[in-house]
C-alpha cells in the first residue's frame, strides 16, 4: 500500500467538517499524519480541539503545532462562532503545542522534498507565511490540497457564492499561495455544496461504539441545530477523499488568481483554463461515492 504522508493545516472548531476531515484522515491507512497545525482565531482552542479528536482517535502521539491567529496582514476581522469545542472539550485542557506552525510547515517539507502533501483546510495565513519564509517550500513540496475558492464553473454554477469563507477571511494569504507555482489541488464550493451528510448518517455515527464517531456525531448535531436545517455539506472531508479516491472529484489544470481589495468581504478566486496551470481545480464530484467512503471509513465493521 502506497502511504501518503500528509500535514493537515486547520481551523477546527466552527464547522464541524474539519473535525470529520481529521476522523476520515484518521481512519485511513493510506494516510500518515505527520502533524497538525492550526490556523486562524483562537488556535490554542483549535489545537486542544484537535488533540482530544486524536485521543479520541487513539492517535495521541500526532504532534500538534499553533500557528497564526489573525489574517496575514493583521487587516481582516477574525469570525468566530463562539460555539467551538462545545460537547467534545471539558474544560482545563491545556494547551497542546510542540512549537509553532509555521516553522513546522518549513522543517517538514524541506526535509523531506517531493514527500509531504500540505492539506490546507482553513484560511492561509499559516501556508503564505511559510511559503514567504522559505519559497522553496513551492518546489518541494508534494502538493497543497486545498478545500478553499469557487469558480462557479462547475455544474451549478449560478447558483453559488460569489466569495468562498477560507479565502475571503485571508484574501492577502490566498494570493500568495496561488501565485507560488507550487502544484494546488483546489477542492472549492463547486464541489463541497453538491455533497451533504444528512441527519440520518448523524444518528448512525452517534449510535457507534467509537469515542471518535460520538464526538464527530455531537458536533454535526449542534450545528445542524445552529443551521436549523437536516443536512450539512462535508467540505473539509472531501479535499482529504481526493487522496483515498481520486475518482471522486474530477479536475481541470488551471491559473488562479485572487481578486481583493481592502473592503471585506472581499476575495474572489478567478480560474482561467491553462495547459501549464499550477492548480487542478475541482469541478465535478461523484457525492453517492464520496458519502459511502467516507461512512464506510468512519464505521468501519459496525
Amino acid at each position: 500500500m502506497d502511504v501518503k504522508r500528509i500535514i493537515i493545516d486547520t481551523d477546527i472548531g466552527s464547522d464541524p467538517d474539519d473535525s470529520v476531515a481529521l476522523a476520515l484522515a484518521m481512519r485511513s491507512p493510506e494516510l500518515q499524519i505527520e502533524g497538525i497545525t492550526t490556523v486562524y482565531g483562537d488556535v490554542d482552542l483549535r489545537a486542544r480541539l484537535a488533540k482530544k479528536m486524536l485521543r479520541l482517535g487513539e492517535k495521541a502521539d500526532i504532534p500538534i503545532y499553533t500557528g497564526i491567529s489573525p489574517s496575514l496582514l493583521r487587516n481582516r476581522e477574525v469570525w468566530w462562532g463562539g460555539h467551538e469545542g462545545e460537547g467534545v472539550l471539558e474544560g482545563g485542557e491545556p494547551t497542546e503545542s510542540a512549537g509553532h506552525a509555521v516553522d513546522f510547515i518549513i522543517e517538514k517539507i524541506m526535509n523531506n522534498p517531493g514527500q509531504i502533501t500540505l492539506i490546507a483546510i482553513g484560511p492561509l495565513a499559516n501556508v503564505a507565511a511559510a511559503l514567504i519564509r522559505e519559497p522553496a517550500i513551492a518546489t518541494n513540496v508534494k502538493q497543497i490540497l486545498m478545500m478553499g475558492g469557487v469558480t462557479r464553473l462547475g455544474k451549478g454554477g449560478a447558483s453559488l457564492p460569489v466569495l468562498e469563507h477560507n479565502i475571503k477571511c485571508d484574501p492577502e494569504a490566498a494570493s500568495v499561495v496561488f501565485a507560488s507555482g507550487a502544484p494546488i489541488v483546489m477542492v472549492g464550493l463547486d464541489v463541497t455544496m453538491h455533497v451533504n451528510i444528512h441527519r440520518l448518517e448523524v444518528q448512525q455515527l452517534s449510535r457507534s461504539t467509537s469515542p471518535l464517531n460520538q464526538a464527530v456525531s455531537e458536533m454535526l448535531g449542534r450545528w445542524l441545530d445552529i443551521c436549523q436545517r437536516d443536512f450539512t455539506a462535508m467540505h473539509d472531508p472531501i479535499a482529504v477523499s481526493y487522496l483515498l479516491d481520486d475518482a471522486v472529484l474530477q479536475t481541470e489544470r488551471m491559473n488562479v488568481t485572487v481578486e481583493y481589495d481592502l473592503r471585506h468581504p472581499s476575495g474572489m478566486t478567478v480560474a482561467v483554463p491553462s495547459e501549464t496551470g499550477n492548480v487542478q481545480v475541482c469541478l465535478g464530484v461523484n457525492s453517492e461515492r464520496f458519502i459511502r467512503l467516507l461512512m464506510e471509513r468512519l464505521l468501519g465493521n459496525e
